[in-house]
């Protein structure tokens, strides 16, 4: 809340910037055979994307600068606030996209207490606004510019991993923002990936070398049937990172209504939704669990393809967590409206996927060695339990030793 009231302050203190006038030619355009970006998704092929054009100006306030990326349910945007003189981006949302939900988490991340200290830590929102349109209106959402997220970083790194310094760093950083979510906000994200942590911008030159780029040397793009679409442009490499941000709440839901549908990235998803159990926070703990596999093993902790070839099971996916953590507990099972699926009532296995006994969480990680790999496997154990109740709390995992080690 501070933040975004010296935002405020500061918007109301400045006079206003005249818009930049962008170039009209020079630019690369796209071959109508080439599919660029949003393209692709049937929602632009039904009219459903706002056509945004760079050097539009919105609410009167944002002036677009360039195309951030693209999704298929919004595209985002670089702009310039002409009255705090600030950059932005804008997440312009498709007109069949609802957002009204979205945007009220967003008002309570802002609002639900912004002296804890997890409270930094999360992406809020500085604004929200609608372009009102023939044929459906596109909600806009204006938050601060982000670097990438911890998966672009762990693939510029050469060995694709993080260190185990720069895991602790970042893992203490989404700690401190979960706790905020899970004890103050009671929202559940449901979609921690290494794709929604981002890094903060502390190096404003990044932020003025990609106007002058698009300045210089306009971003290519192409017509289709009369509505612009641009590609992408990627910000340069920062000389300092700032604070780890958890970002992209549109799947968040709240924690204290108790739920069993299906929710979580197929790789990510926890024995309570596979099982379809009663599901709350330590869903989100189960995600960081498996995430920092991705991030420090290089490789997933579950690959979850069905032995029949047909991509993605919920049986290979438990089969595997059988691997790593061994059975479940039969009192788990009770809960589960589909664990007779997959079970018999005293717990056994019932499919004929091969489970190995030979391949466990201790063989899996490949780089620790002694007691700093006993202390680290400690550590994803509090995050890697069958039953929710048993997982470790975001607050009590920022206590963990391991974690904590070279951070004094």
């Amino acid at each position: 809340m501070a933040s975004l009231l010296r935002w405020v302050r500061t918007s109301l203190r400045k006079k206003p910037s005249p818009p930049l006038r962008f170039p009209s030619t020079g630019f690369q355009t796209v071959p109508a055979t080439h599919i660029l970006e949003e393209e692709r998704f049937n929602a632009f092929k039904q009219g459903h994307y706002y056509p945004v054009n760079i050097g539009d100006i919105f609410n009167s306030t944002y002036q677009v600068i360039g195309k951030l990326g693209y999704g298929t349910t919004s595209t985002v945007w670089l702009a310039h606030d002409l009255r705090s003189q600030t950059y932005v981006t804008l997440k312009i949302y498709t007109r069949d996209e609802s957002h009204t939900e979205e945007f009220q988490i967003y008002k309570h991340l802002t609002s639900s207490k912004p002296s804890h200290p997890g409270y930094p830590y999360v992406r809020t929102a500085l604004d929200t606004f609608t372009i009102p349109r023939s044929g459906g209106n596109h909600g806009v959402l204006v938050q601060k510019p982000m670097w990438e997220s911890f998966r672009h970083l762990q693939y510029r790194n050469p060995s694709h991993r993080f260190s185990e310094d720069l895991l602790r760093m970042g893992l203490v950083q989404v700690l401190m923002a979960l706790d905020y979510l899970h004890t103050e906000c009671r929202l559940v994200h449901t979609d921690i990936s290494s794709d929604n942590i981002l890094q903060e911008i502390e190096d404003n030159e990044i932020l003025e070398a990609l106007t002058r780029d698009e300045l210089e040397t306009p971003s290519p793009r192409k017509l289709v049937d009369g509505v612009p679409v641009y590609a992408s442009r990627r910000f340069g490499l920062p000389r300092t990172f700032g604070r780890v941000v958890l970002s992209d709440f549109g799947s968040a839901v709240r924690g204290d209504e108790r739920r069993n549908h299906g929710a979580q990235p197929y790789v990510y998803r926890s024995p309570e939704v596979m099982l379809k159990t009663d599901s709350s926070y330590p869903v989100d703990i189960w995600n960081v669990g498996v995430m920092i596999w991705d991030l420090f093993e290089g490789k997933h902790m579950f690959y979850r393809n069905d032995p029949d070839g047909k991509g993605y099971s919920t049986r290979a996916h438990l089969a595997e967590v059988i691997v790593m953590l061994g059975p479940p507990p039969v009192d788990l099972l009770r809960r589960g409206k589909r664990s007779w699926e997959f079970f018999t009532e005293d717990g056994m296995w019932v499919y004929d996927v091969e489970i190995p006994q030979d391949y466990t969480l201790e063989m899996s990680e490949e780089f620790l060695e002694g007691r700093n790999k006993d202390m680290f496997l400690a550590f994803m154990r509090g995050m890697l339990q069958w039953r929710p109740e048993d997982r470790k709390t975001a607050k009590e995992l920022l206590q963990d030793p391991w974690l904590n080690q070279g951070m004094d």
